[in-house]
């Protein structure tokens, strides 16, 4: 999950979203055929927008998919 102190700036690169995405993914709690809207469930609200803002930023849309956002997977053991 993202996480921040209280006492700094929020602030999402789109490198830090990627990597909190690819995790999710790993887990499974979400799919890479997801839409990137379905992040929204495990980001707060307050927050949301600050990673909404960044991947507008980037030029992803919020309809595009979750696997468009943290492009393929890289498998050590291939």
């Amino acid at each position: 999950m993202i996480t921040k102190t209280l006492t700094s700036p929020v602030f999402y690169s789109l490198e830090m979203i990627q990597d909190e995405v690819r995790e999710l993914v790993q887990k499974g709690s979400v799919s890479r055929q997801q839409h990137i809207y379905t992040l929204c469930h495990y980001i707060p609200a307050r927050e949301w927008v600050c990673v909404e803002c960044e991947l507008e930023r980037a030029d992803y849309l919020l309809r595009d998919r979750i696997g468009e956002l943290i492009g393929k997977e890289k498998w050590d053991n291939d």
